[in-house]
This record gives structure tokens, sequence and C-alpha cells, in this order.
């Protein structure tokens, strides 16, 4: 019951014929598949950029950290 039977496949051939008429059909397909190359191209160039990512490491913070109570101290002197 799950799979299509060749005959559900014509059937869903001749409606998509008679909806949208035999000019349409190719330009339509036509633009499927372009869709589809740009979309492989981009999978691929994805997985190829991947391992480069993978390799860049994130910068560590500097040691020469203020503590808050000397950052506020600060601020209230350049308020005054």
């Amino acid at each position: 019951m799950g799979a299509m039977s060749p005959a559900h496949w014509a059937i869903v051939a001749v409606v998509m014929l008679v909806l949208f008429g035999s000019k349409k059909l190719p330009e339509a397909a036509r633009g499927l598949g372009r869709s589809l190359r740009i979309l492989k191209s981009e999978v691929g160039e994805m997985h190829t950029d991947e391992p480069a990512a993978l390799g860049t490491r994130i910068p560590e913070p500097s040691h020469e950290t203020v503590s808050t109570t000397q950052a506020a101290s600060t601020e209230g002197k350049a308020l005054q």
C-alpha cells in the first residue's frame, strides 16, 4: 500500500500534463535540474570547507583581565 504502482505514476503524469501543459513541463524539469545541480555543488563545497573550519583555532582570551571591582571603580572615576 505504501509504494506507488506504475498505474499510479501514469495517473500522476497525466494529471501533471493536463495541469501544466506540454510546454511548461520541460521548462519546469530544466529549472528543477538546475536547482538540484546548484544544491549539490553547494553541499559539496560545504563538505570541503568543513575540514578547514575544524582546523582553525579560536583565540584564547588574554591574561590581562580586569576584575569587576576594578572596572567599576575605573568607570566611577571616569564619570566624575
